[in-house]
């Protein structure tokens, strides 16, 4: 049988840990763990399941730093890259075992079953949420250059059936941490690289797009109340996200335009029309038999 290596790289992460260490043994032939300096107990519950335990410095804006060490300690045949807020299940280790036996792909992306605020979150971004988690080793790595990167993998890549379970945002704390100390502040800091530029109704306008794209272009709606939420959220984010760029880029720069007023109306006079298209939109496809009604509405609004 082909050995499976299983790495693993934390930070501060006592509380979820354990069960992922659990999961990782019912495949490992090793499990490589690389603590980011953890200030908590995370390494003495690791210490229960492997003694491959590798201490790095902790980079929070650039996390795949350390998964990319974990990988050159590996000697498996095949790596399985997992956070520690992730499980891995019986049914998808089967699935796993009888791919791996194939040598047909070099890597292969998992749906990711993403529990967040307590539920299932089945639409939007996120599900069925596929990350390349499964490859070869020496022909995977990260890029390295954002926190938001994907694995890279050298060769063809296959997808699996079976989902990995993803406990992510457990509570509204944790998205708000996470969203200022790593995502936003990874985003911003590439945005910076680019040489790109801001405008001011970007203010307006990049929240509204996430809001519209995860609620109604990708059903976030079907999630009901989470759904709703996790919408706002992203919307937020986009706001968090051009203001740190006006704050960093632009220093506070007064970038109000002339007829401020009228021009703030005017945008939200098209971002109100946009909406209303999406709401029509989504409820002829939820209502068929309605078709014309809603489109006749929509051409009235």
């Amino acid at each position: 049988m082909k050995k499976i290596s299983v790495v693993i790289s934390a930070y501060n992460e006592q509380q979820l840990i354990e069960d992922c260490l659990k999961s990782a043994r019912l495949v490992a032939d090793e499990i490589i763990f690389v603590d980011n300096t953890s200030e908590d107990r995370t390494v003495e519950i690791a210490k229960k399941y492997t003694n491959k335990i590798f201490i790095r410095p902790n980079d929070p804006v650039m996390l795949n730093k350390n998964k990319n060490f974990g990988f050159g300690k590996a000697t498996g045949d095949w790596i399985i890259s997992l956070d520690a807020d992730e499980r891995l299940t019986k049914e998808l280790i089967r699935e796993i075992r009888s791919k791996i036996s194939v040598n047909q792909f070099s890597g292969y992306e998992i749906p990711r079953k993403n529990i967040i605020f307590g539920k299932w979150i089945r639409h939007s971004i996120w599900w069925p949420d596929y990350n390349l988690r499964l490859f070869r080793r020496g022909k995977g790595k990260f890029p390295e250059k954002h926190v938001h990167e994907k694995l890279v993998v050298t060769g063809d890549v296959g997808k699996l059936t079976n989902p990995l379970i993803h406990y992510n945002y457990q509570t509204v704390s944790q998205f708000i941490q996470k969203l200022d100390k790593t995502y936003t502040e990874s985003e911003t800091e590439n945005f910076l690289k680019s040489g790109q530029q801001i405008v001011w109704h970007d203010a307006i306008r990049w929240p509204t797009n996430d809001f519209v794209k995860t609620f109604f272009f990708e059903k976030g709606y079907k999630d009901g109340i989470h759904g709703l939420i996790l919408s706002m959220f992203q919307a937020f984010y986009s706001l968090v996200f051009f203001a740190k760029v006006w704050e960093r880029k632009e220093k506070f720069a007064d970038l109000t335009p002339d007829n401020f007023l009228s021009e703030v109306v005017k945008e939200f006079s098209n971002v109100t029309r946009d909406i209303r298209y999406w709401i029509y939109q989504t409820l002829i496809e939820a209502n068929p038999a309605k078709k014309l009604y809603y489109k006749l509405r929509r051409k009235i609004s």
